[in-house]
């Protein structure tokens, strides 16, 4: 299977990209086992998801696309450290308001919001995380009331940067998509010591290896 890996960083991958001698490739492409596997850090944010994979798949085919990162929960049961996946997300702030109301951007007729995760065939251990819903932001959030009125409003599990985005572009260019998120944080006010990155990451990349070699 040739496989795309896109994460925002490079830190959130780095054990990965150590554990199979990547950082010592100029095209961080390499075979591991049966698979093909192509690097692609796509950078921060919705604009720099979609711009980077759009623009690394002009030329290039792949089976499969993989969304890697961490994420903050929503949810009480996901604790820092936790992994899961993203059966759907959504583009959370596209749409309007209408006084106290909000319109997402496929009820109005603006746009494609809602997405959801492809079928992957050959990775065991991706059917054993525990299916989530995502949602991707601009704002991450930490203010008790916006906290409470978006729950409120999407019922989300967790919170990322890129996730719907990935989505939309893997669509666009004809690749089936998964996400694959450790929790990092709680979604509550900033407070970067109740984070555990290190945690995270390293529960993260356990966990891509071990679907890899698999």
């Amino acid at each position: 299977m040739n496989i795309l890996l896109v994460a925002a960083t490079q830190a959130e991958i780095e054990p990965l990209l150590l554990h199979y001698g990547f950082n010592k490739l100029p095209d961080r492409q390499k075979r591991i086992g049966t698979h093909t596997l192509s690097v692609l850090i796509s950078g921060i944010g919705m604009v720099a998801t979609a711009f980077a994979i759009g623009s690394y798949c002009i030329e290039k085919t792949f089976d499969l696309a993989i969304n890697a990162g961490i994420a903050g929960s929503f949810d009480p049961e996901l604790k820092p450290g936790d992994l899961c996946r993203v059966s759907e997300d959504s583009l959370a702030e596209f749409g309007v308001e209408d006084g106290n109301n909000f319109m997402n951007a496929e009820t109005i007729g603006l746009g494609k919001s809602l997405f959801s995760a492809g079928s992957v065939i050959g990775f065991p251990y991706y059917d054993q995380l525990k299916k989530v819903k995502a949602v991707t932001v601009n704002t991450v959030h930490g203010n008790e009331k916006s906290i409470a009125e978006f729950v409120e409003r999407f019922h989300p599990q967790i919170e990322t940067m890129e996730g719907a985005a990935f989505f939309y572009a893997c669509e666009q260019v004809g690749i089936p998509g998964i996400q694959i998120r450790s929790i990092s944080n709680v979604v509550e006010r900033r407070n970067r010591e109740n984070w555990q990155l290190e945690l995270a990451i390293k529960n993260l990349n356990d966990t891509l290896i071990q679907l890899l070699n698999s």
